[in-house]
């Protein structure tokens, strides 16, 4: 380790902390698009700020459209051939469970709160001091640094499209908006739906579940008619869905006696690490088919029984690999999962979304023409939302090797690389790795309430970024 980075590093804790206050009281969650301003006003005045900041250190700094901040640093003209990318627009902080004000930066025993922190605020503050330090050192660079910072990462990264019509990505480029030690590996995704219509009939007057589509979902509902709250009740206590970690909640409607409203309630996780959930949407799918097999939710019109049953028959609860649809599949990078995630049915209609990672044994057209075939053939329309090849950028590349070496050397374990099944800023830049910024298990509360870093962690993220530009630029 150089002691002279990390002491210098360490002396501008102050000035670090407050840099990131400013960030983190800038509430840049994505707005409403203007000509000026394509992710909405408070991305656009994050990266503002950060240009502000960045120009009054000395660096060369380009704005791009308000979407993009490049800032360089290269010693007489050298090429630029590391970029490090991060960005400053962040995910709502609508949670009850703050225990401070998500956006100003709180610090207490050694502990730093606040909306983006570790996502990616923190990290991108981090880097930005470690260019600082290099540069106030004169430590001597062969090559240039490219610091890039964006504003839409959280909602599809169309920032990086932007920068892409007006420049080029360096040679290297790592993002500190993943986990160290090395992130080589991420899967491949397709988020799609798949629709059918119904009859204007039926004792289902709407069910739903789920809030967003890269997540199991931990709630969902549904109100019906022509069944008894006693006959409801009674099939629940048998668990007839096997639904163990679900609980389930029934209410008469106040207003109309005829209507009966069942909940379920299990447990939210990550799209990409399913099997830490419980999935209550297909719990109540399950629990409404055997109603229906019963003979206690009587028959209006067959359809929205079929829907259900073929529904079961695709995502049966506790199934997380994609077996039925065709797909499970498995090696190094990972497990494929498959996470049924929202759904809406009505007497008119049924629409339900879906998440699959998958590993690098299969290809997307793969991936997909199975998908197509089982919707097809268990009656649904099917198309895609979303869809990305794995990323894969081998171990033994110079530059992942060279990550691998800093890290060793300044946090004293050994270097490894890591598959993933999210997608991280790089998942679309060709040669990209995430160096950055979690640590082993620990929860960060990332996108969640009270997210956090440590001080500590802070300060290293930025000696080890100010070593990497050592080692791959001198």
């Amino acid at each position: 380790m150089n002691t002279k980075i990390h002491d210098h590093i360490f002396s501008h804790e102050n000035e670090l902390k407050k840099l990131l206050g400013e960030l983190v009281a800038i509430p840049s969650v994505m707005g409403k698009s203007s000509d000026n301003a394509p992710f909405g006003d408070e991305p656009k005045n994050a990266l503002l700020h950060m240009e502000k900041v960045c120009r009054e250190m000395g660096f060369e700094v380009t704005n791009y459209e308000n979407a993009v901040l490049c800032v360089d640093y290269s010693r007489n003209g050298a090429p630029i051939e590391l970029g490090i990318l991060a960005h400053l627009d962040v995910v709502p902080a609508e949670g009850a469970g703050w225990k401070t004000d998500p956006f100003e930066l709180v610090e207490k025993d050694g502990v730093l709160y606040g909306r983006g922190v570790i996502d990616d605020k923190g990290p991108a503050v981090a880097a930005l001091y470690a260019l600082k330090c290099i540069k106030e050192l004169e430590i001597p660079l062969k090559t240039g640094v490219r610091l890039i910072f964006g504003t839409n990462e959280e909602n599809g990264s169309e920032d990086l499209e932007i920068y892409k019509k007006h420049d080029k990505f360096p040679k290297n480029v790592f993002t500190p908006d993943g986990s160290f030690p090395v992130i080589n590996i991420e899967k491949g995704m397709i988020r799609g739906c798949f629709i059918r219509n119904l009859s204007e009939r039926g004792n289902i007057m709407s069910m739903g579940g789920g809030t967003v589509i890269n997540a199991v979902p931990d709630g969902a509902s549904a109100t019906l008619q022509s069944i008894s709250r006693e006959a409801l009740l009674e099939e629940i206590s048998r668990d007839i869905s096997d639904a163990s970690g679900v609980e389930f909640t029934v209410e008469q409607d106040p207003d109309d006696d005829r209507f009966i409203d069942v909940s379920a309630v299990g447990k939210a996780a990550h799209a990409s690490t399913p099997d830490g959930g419980k999935n209550a949407l297909t719990a109540l799918v399950s629990l409404i088919n055997r109603l229906f097999e019963r003979g206690k939710l009587p028959l209006s019109d067959c359809r929205q029984r079929d829907t259900l049953r073929e529904i079961e028959k695709l995502f049966p609860f506790g199934e997380t690999d994609g077996g039925s649809l065709g797909l499970k599949c498995s090696d190094e990078s990972g497990a494929l999962t498959c996470v049924f995630s929202k759904f809406t049915m009505t007497r008119r209609s049924a629409v339900g979304q879906f998440d699959i990672r998958f590993p690098t044994c299969v290809t997307l057209s793969e991936v997909k023409e199975k998908c197509r075939k089982a919707f097809s053939e268990h009656g649904f329309e099917f198309e895609t939302t979303l869809e990305d090849e794995p990323h894969v950028v081998p171990e033994n590349s110079d530059f992942v090797k060279k990550l691998l070496s800093v890290y060793e050397e300044i946090e004293g374990e050994r270097g490894h690389c890591v598959a993933i099944g999210g997608g991280t800023y790089v998942h679309n830049i060709e040669g990209g790795v995430a160096f950055g910024a979690e640590r082993g298990d620990t929860d960060y509360h990332m996108h969640g309430d009270n997210e956090f870093v440590t001080t500590s962690e802070l300060l290293r993220d930025s000696v080890l970024f100010a070593e990497v530009i050592v080692k791959l630029c001198s």
